[in-house]
């Protein structure tokens, strides 16, 4: 479990794609500014948004391994050599929950349509996948690349949210271009309400 605030910036040192299958099974070597010490092997941390289970390490670096499921509803697929990713440790009991709740399990990929600068933010508007707009509402709570955000508008499969500086700068989220691809997550609320309702019409 995560909460959504971003805590490094890693980047890909390595993908290596065995053969077989579609994708075949991947490993990525990411290098962190973490403390690698106090990370066991088996521990979770968020990929952008995707939870990945550390199987190797070293001083300044972790190595995960990507499963065809994660490739083919993540923008994983994508991440090369040089990819910039949000990073995110697995929630403990001392932490300050600061965010939302975020399980790191992808609900879909959305894109970017529009980005305008206002007084320093930034307000930018993505278009996601229409099986997950029951799951998106104004003043809801979404996961965008792994940070928490809070949604101000939405239109169909369509929403908007606002970008503070700081988030823009310490995240990858001010890397992003019209038509970038990005991970997203609907708030686990939404997601056990829309399945009660459903439920419920049964």
């Amino acid at each position: 479990m995560f909460t959504g605030i971003i805590t490094d910036i890693g980047v890909i040192k390595s993908v290596t794609r065995e053969t077989g299958g579609e994708w075949g099974d991947t490993r990525m070597d990411v290098t962190c500014s973490y403390n690698t010490d106090g990370i066991d092997i088996g521990a979770s941390i968020s990929h952008s948004g995707a939870c990945m289970t550390v199987i190797e390490k070293g001083p300044d670096w972790y190595a995960i391994e990507v499963s065809d499921e994660s490739l083919s509803k993540t923008t994983m697929s994508d991440w090369g050599e040089g990819t910039h990713i949000n990073l995110e440790r697995a929630l403990t009991g001392k932490d300050e929950m600061g965010g939302h709740l975020v399980t790191g399990h992808v609900d879909g990929v959305g894109r970017l349509i529009a980005l305008e600068e206002i007084a320093g933010s930034h307000k930018l508007r993505f278009e996601a996948p229409k099986d997950m707009a029951f799951g998106i509402a104004p003043k809801g709570s979404i996961t965008i690349d792994g940070v928490s955000l809070t949604v101000n508008d939405v239109e169909d499969n369509a929403f908007e949210v606002n970008i503070i500086p700081h988030t823009w700068q310490v995240t990858t989220l001010g890397k992003l271009q019209i038509g970038s691809k990005v991970n997203l997550e609907i708030d686990l609320i939404a997601r056990y309400v829309a399945r009660y309702l459903e439920h419920m019409k049964a």
